[in-house]
């Protein structure tokens, strides 16, 4: 697929996805939205992808929406209702969302402006990585605008209270900051360090299969707003499932032949 305001590519099973527009900070516009969501599809439609991962080039990760592209959706005439700026908000709703329900894990390198739109994607991803002088802010009240597509992943990784405070104060915190508050996982001091680390959670994805890892990433989401006596038998019925399963069979076979099963062999 050819794009011009992202990168992507596959190799060893990693599906790199690169924001790719270094002179803006990669700040989000409507192409690289488009663009994000053919990747992330392309991606959980290849069988050879085991992993996704997201990043920022030129040393940023995203410093949020294009000031221009909405400046132009403002120019543009409520048709039936239907307002241009909104239909452009939620088309990067439907981005995050899509990202938070990937069957695939998502692994954010987070580096430089992680503000805004940037700081939704980050909280979407499954593991979240980061440089300890990443700058982490939700700028939106500062513009006189509202964290609107972002708002629900704020608080399902954050919780209100955080998500409420960063939201209302806009302020800037750096990785280690990042990391005491959950909103990401883990915080290094230099590239080396990230990508070090970055290669070890690859390496840890691909020891399971990607059926399992799929459907536990379903019932972990379900667990978020589901009371647990609503998901009991669903989750018996995963599991019988996966025990029955070619991937269950290979994995216990090869528990007890003590050997590596054949997603990790082969």
């Amino acid at each position: 697929m050819s794009f011009s305001a992202i990168t992507a590519g596959l190799a060893e099973g990693v599906c790199s996805i690169t924001l790719n527009r270094p002179a803006q900070r990669n700040a989000m516009s409507l192409a690289m939205v488009t663009e994000l969501g053919d990747a992330l599809a392309a991606a959980l439609a290849d069988a050879a992808c085991r992993v996704i991962v997201l990043r920022g080039a030129g040393g940023n990760f995203c410093s949020g929406g294009d000031i221009t592209d909405m400046a132009q959706a403002r120019a543009q005439m409520i048709v039936d209702g239907v307002d241009p700026i909104a239909r452009m908000n939620e088309r990067f709703g439907r981005l995050c969302v899509a990202f938070a329900e990937s069957s695939k894990p998502v692994v954010a390198v987070l580096e430089g402006a992680v503000i805004g739109g940037g700081f939704g994607l980050a909280c979407v991803a499954d593991v979240a990585l980061a440089h300890e002088d990443a700058k982490f802010r939700l700028s939106e009240t500062t513009l006189g605008l509202v964290p609107a597509q972002i708002a629900p992943f704020l608080v399902g990784r954050l919780g209100f209270s955080t998500a409420n405070k960063l939201a209302l104060t806009a302020a800037v915190l750096d990785g280690v900051q990042a990391e005491k508050i959950g909103l990401i996982h883990a915080v290094f001091r230099n590239d080396v360090a990230l990508e070090g680390a970055l290669g070890s959670v690859i390496a840890a994805v691909k020891k399971s299969p990607p059926g399992a890892l799929a459907a536990t990433k379903i019932l972990l989401r379900r667990a978020v707003h589901e009371p647990a006596k609503d998901i009991l038998a669903d989750a018996a019925l995963a599991f019988a499932k996966a025990v029955r399963g070619a991937e269950g069979e290979e994995g216990m076979m090869a528990f007890l032949q003590k050997r590596p099963p054949s997603w990790v062999a082969g």
